[in-house]
């Protein structure tokens, strides 16, 4: 009998328990409906992207929900456009490197920590598009009205190819995945039409690759006899690699992409001293320390020409969407070859480095550039100054200051271009 009113107690503990619960349950569901209705927010359709495998057109799927949304002040904000940047040392002032300690000796102060807002290619074509306060992807404050303007993903460093050479740098695919957690985010904060509207009208501006050459040619340990073969190869895998992702912007919901090609590097000041060394400073090639190395703008142009018919197949592919290339080697050649006429007295050495002509030691610190930086046509080993970077985007823009560099159109007509 003592174990019947046991188990009678236990039971009625469990059924009260459970009304208890159950009441609790009843009572929430109240108050959030109550609460839901009083605050009637509008409903949006909000869309998760997702990437699959190897990116064709076809690739990007969407999977829709229902959410509600109450974020007009964020959409009164939104302007046509915005610029989503990706690339290296050209389109980075610092803002995305995250281990500048660790950079390599061929890297050095950015062109842009002078001071000026306005010293690098894409700086120019922003103001031109009216856009001011392009944030770094690592400097940005976590708010929508941050990335509304777009985004720089570019990094100091970043390669195509993964780099297994110095520290780990953002590389291309790295700086892809950002762009598509922005995507994602202002599908999520604007809705799926809206955002999708924003990503189609904004300029993907791409420059990418010089550091995939630095390392192929001067960081290996030795040439090998079957060189030419190697190079060659080489310089198809970045083309396929950027390619690539062009597709993968494409299928993301870009429509107007732009990709600058390689510069001239066998003109850039270091250049000449590390294929000096690297051929064991033979007295043959004592030359190229002064002018420019064939052997290496040889490599440049043959992957810039292989990226231009990559990008005539894509337009033709993809009716809906404009790519862009811009020569960026044939603008620069121009300029260094015709340095007087465009105002340059210095077309060889550095404006910030130390050693013969600045090469031997790039610029590590701002006491060590030249008082006279427009008159140099590099800022330090490989990068242009600003009154060159000026100069390109000019070309790049309108075809105006210097031969014009972009097709199948400029981005001022990329710009104005209709998506269907």
């Amino acid at each position: 009998m003592h174990l019947n009113k046991e188990a009678i107690a236990v039971t009625l503990l469990a059924m009260f328990t459970a009304f208890v619960i159950g009441l609790i349950v009843v009572l929430c569901q109240e108050v959030l409906s109550s609460t839901n209705s009083a605050s009637s927010p509008s409903s949006k359709s909000v869309s998760r992207v997702v990437f699959v495998g190897n990116s064709t057109f076809n690739d990007v799927h969407y999977e829709s929900t229902q959410r509600k949304n109450n974020n007009s002040f964020v959409s009164s904000l939104v302007k046509s456009q915005a610029m989503f940047i990706i690339g290296d040392s050209s389109v980075d002032c610092g803002g995305n490197t995250l281990f500048y300690p660790l950079l390599r000796r061929n890297l050095s102060i950015f062109p842009c920590s002078n001071g000026s807002d306005s010293t690098l290619v894409h700086h120019f074509l922003a103001m031109k598009m009216g856009l001011s306060d392009i944030s770094s992807f690592y400097e940005q404050n976590g708010t929508i009205q941050g990335i509304l303007n777009g985004l720089n993903y570019g990094s100091a460093g970043a390669t195509i190819l993964p780099n297994s050479v110095g520290p780990s740098f953002q590389s291309l695919n790295q700086q892809l995945r950002q762009s598509f957690e922005t995507i994602q985010l202002l599908q999520l904060q604007l809705g799926e039409a809206e955002a999708n509207h924003l990503i189609k009208s904004s300029i993907f501006y791409i420059s990418i690759g010089k550091e995939d050459f630095i390392n192929f040619l001067f960081q290996n340990t030795s040439f090998s006899r079957d060189f030419d073969t190697a190079a060659q190869a080489f310089w198809q895998l970045l083309a396929n690699e950027l390619t690539s992702a062009l597709r993968s912007l494409y299928n993301a919901g870009a429509r107007k992409v732009v990709t600058m090609g390689v510069l001239p590097l066998g003109c850039a000041p270091r250049a000449g001293v590390e294929w000096y060394f690297r051929n064991n400073g033979r007295t043959s090639n004592r030359r190229r320390v002064r002018a420019c190395v064939n052997e290496i703008n040889q490599l440049v142009m043959q992957f810039n020409q292989r990226l231009n018919e990559r990008i005539i197949a894509l337009n033709l592919e993809a009716s809906d969407a404009r790519f862009v290339f811009c020569d960026v080697y044939r603008g620069l050649m121009e300029i260094i070859s015709n340095p007087q006429t465009y105002g340059f007295e210095d077309a060889r050495g550095t404006c910030c480095g130390r050693g013969w002509r600045g090469a031997a030691v790039g610029c590590q610190s701002m006491s060590m550039a030249c008082n006279n930086t427009s008159q140099h046509i590099w800022w330090d080993l490989y990068n242009p100054t600003e009154a060159v970077n000026s100069l390109l985007a000019n070309s790049a823009w309108s075809g105006t200051s210097v031969t014009e560099m972009c097709r199948p159109v400029t981005l001022q007509a990329l710009v104005d271009y209709q998506h269907h």
